[in-house]
């Protein structure tokens, strides 16, 4: 064997023995627990019995030793707060040292179980004042423990809840495990009453990541990505995405090699990152994982972001997660795809051979279209955000009108359902095309609209509105509460009824002639669906703010604590926490705006036009000098008054007094001044000569890696 050979051998990759080696699951846990402790847990975890500490003690002991065997001197609670990321502390597991000098290691059910993190400097809505500190963070049994390898060494990572000293959710994770709790047991309930066997049904997700690569060294020079990750001044590049020549193309070697170490990492720590691929905009990309739990898929969709990133800088590039780094390219979404499995295998959501008998499937269609028409704005809100605003609405995401897609064929189907009739079993087509050589296709029951926010695709919901940087646990969180509403009035009414089947028929028909309307089959983008939705009276929030206000509405208490997944005081903190949050990312926009225009814009403008004042006192000079002259002189002026006008207007903001007047003002008042800035800068670059614009253009940005 020569050298390459050998190279070759040694940068091999064997997926079957490699998978999860960095994940305390089914392999490890088989290897560093016993049996009776492994059934146990699995008893805890799969009927909600409470934890003995001899079990978490057990637990404990064999975790620890798998994570010091793969060179972990560190373990963490992991948790979700309310600031859009996740939150760590590390602490060794040095105990302390024995009579010969030995270092003593240690780490307890106790400490698996229950860490305190400062609770006062996260955002909790006025759930704790600053003086107020001690939270808890509680270990999710139910997803499973993972190392992080640095430089240094690895850290034993712990999936974990956030709670307040005075037990109020403070993460996003504790409501979704509540959602996922109580759609659960209606679900089971409503399956037994059509007389399905179930013990549980589990809200199964899968989370598709779009992305940003630029390079490394051309986003150092851009303060506006370093601050916000989004770029706020940029001139169009001479080619955009016009030519649609980068979705699904040749992967480039330097992204094909990161994309490589992603799918490394992120199965090593048993994350099943399946498919990958070029999006439309140039540099663009997105990674799909495979369904998970959809708490396991929450952490795995954190855990993708974060190897995302680490692994960019790694390859000399950096990885954008904003809704809309670039103007007038596509953004960057998250398709969140949900799915209804009970622990017998069944999908609930698949139509199967014959869809018109399949009981099931009608009912669970049909709570989920009543429970998105119900509570459509609870549903948008979870999507909406500072920066998801400016990417929803354009040809390139869905709209902000929440409606649902279900396909010609399942619509006539419901539609037949709703008139008390069964549509025949209709065979599958086949797709021919008209060569020997390609093979015949089955056609699916249903085509693709890319522009529903809520699309029925074969055997899932697949929701489009979320954006790239959100934490998908709150989109699942009230989906899952808003179907399990639905299920638990379905089973009230069928089980005050004498004949079940019959009332469970009458109750499908109702719903479905009764939540119609939200069910849209055509082009979100038309004008004619903005007045036909209208008509319809289906929710339309033009913006985060107006999305936020559902929360503090009666249907947000009739949602959420009702079904138990917030307390009143949980669903009152989550409104502040979002509207600070809008203001608070308007604020840094704001006045990283007003420092780029200040201290480099606007002065290198100038640079250039004192160059073009001296070749104009020359004898003669063209009238490219002329005319330019005048028009970068007017463009500085009409900046210098811009950029005056939204410090005063930034400098005002504070006076605001409730966090909903400030996320008002951040949206009536600043985002407007912010643009009026933006346009004669945006202008300038273009006129500028290259060599005195200090900033890379979009050019620079998104055509660097080729």
């Amino acid at each position: 064997m020569n050298k390459e050979e050998s190279t070759a051998m040694d940068d091999q990759f064997d997926l079957q023995s490699e998978f999860g080696i960095d994940s305390f699951g089914e392999k490890a846990q088989r290897e560093f627990l016993n049996d009776e402790t492994r059934a146990r847990l699995k008893k805890v975890i799969d009927e909600g019995e409470e934890l003995d500490p001899t079990l978490a003690e057990a637990v404990a002991s064999g975790m620890k030793k798998w994570a010091l065997s793969r060179g972990a001197t560190h373990y963490t609670h992991w948790f979700q707060p309310l600031n859009g990321i996740t939150a760590e502390k590390h602490d060794s597991f040095l105990a302390g040292v024995d009579e010969k000098g030995q270092a003593i290691l240690s780490f307890s059910g106790k400490e698996l179980i229950k860490g305190e993190p400062d609770a006062s400097s996260f955002p909790s809505g006025g759930l704790r004042a600053t003086f107020e500190a001690r939270g808890y963070t509680a270990w999710d049994m139910s997803s499973p423990a993972f190392l992080i390898h640095e430089e240094g060494g690895a850290v034993l990572y712990v999936p974990t809840a956030f709670c307040s000293y005075t037990k109020e959710a403070l993460d996003a994770k504790t409501p979704l495990l509540r959602a996922m709790e109580y759609v659960s047991s209606e679900a089971v309930r409503a399956l037994h009453n059509i007389g399905v066997e179930a013990r549980k049904v589990v809200p199964s997700v899968g989370a598709e990541q779009e992305y940003f690569l630029i390079d490394q060294e051309q986003f150092s020079r851009r303060k506006d990505l370093a601050y916000t990750g989004r770029t706020l001044f940029g001139a169009p590049s001479p080619k955009g995405q016009e030519l649609e020549d980068h979705y699904f193309g040749p992967i480039r070697t330097k992204i094909s090699a990161f994309m490589a170490e992603v799918n490394k990492t992120l199965w090593r720590l048993g994350v099943m990152a399946k498919t990958e691929h070029n999006e439309v905009a140039p540099s663009q990309h997105e990674l799909a994982n495979i369904y998970a739990p959809a708490n396991i898929a929450s952490d795995q969709n954190q855990l993708t972001m974060l190897v995302l990133r680490k692994v960019a800088k790694k390859h000399g590039l950096i990885c954008l997660l904003a809704e809309k780094p670039f103007e007038g390219i596509n953004g960057s979404g998250k398709h969140d795809n949900y799915s209804l499995t009970t622990d017998t295998g069944i999908n609930l959501y698949k139509p199967g051979k014959d869809p018109s008998h399949n009981l099931p499937f009608l009912l669970f269609v049909t709570a989920t279209i009543e429970a998105v028409h119900r509570y459509a704005g609870l549903i948008s809100e979870t999507a909406m955000s500072y920066g998801n605003d400016f990417r929803l609405g354009g040809h390139e995401a869905p709209p902000c009108i929440l409606s649902i897609y279900l396909g010609k064929r399942v619509t006539e189907v419901l539609d037949s359902m709703s008139r008390g009739e069964f549509l025949p079993r209709e065979e599958r087509d086949i797709i021919l095309s008209g060569s020997k050589a390609i093979p015949a296709i089955y056609r699916d029951n249903s085509d693709r609209n890319r522009t529903s926010p809520f699309a029925f695709t074969s055997n899932k919901f697949e929701f489009r509105m979320v954006g790239s940087s959100a934490n998908i646990s709150e989109a699942n969180c009230t989906i899952s509460a808003a179907i399990g509403k639905v299920l638990s009035e379905f089973s009230a009414y069928v089980e005050a009824a004498k004949d079940k089947e019959e009332a469970t028929y009458a109750w499908i028909r109702k719903s479905l002639k009764e939540h119609r309307d939200i069910v849209f089959n055509g082009d979100g983008y038309k004008e004619d669906w903005i007045k036909e939705a209208k008509r319809r009276s289906l929710p339309s929030p033009a913006s985060a703010v107006e999305a936020i206000s559902y929360l503090g509405t009666e249907l947000g208490s009739d949602l959420f604590v009702d079904s138990g997944v917030f307390s009143e005081s949980e669903l009152r903190s989550r409104e502040a926490i979002k509207y600070m949050g809008y203001y608070q990312e308007a604020m840094i926009d704001a006045r990283t705006m007003s420092h780029m225009a200040r201290k480099l814009l606007i002065p290198a403008a100038n640079r250039y036009l004192s160059f073009l004042l001296k070749e104009k006192a020359g004898a003669e000079v063209p009238s490219y000098v002329e005319e330019t002259s005048r028009e970068i002189a007017a463009l500085i002026d009409e900046a210098y008054a811009s950029v005056k006008d939204l410090e005063a207007k930034t400098e005002a903001a504070p006076k605001c007094e409730t966090p909903k007047e400030k996320a008002n003002y951040a949206h009536d008042i600043l985002l407007a001044a912010m643009r009026k800035l933006r346009a004669p800068l945006d202008s300038l670059e273009l006129i500028v000569d290259k060599r005195e614009w200090p900033l890379p253009s979009y050019g620079d940005l998104l055509f660097h890696t080729i």
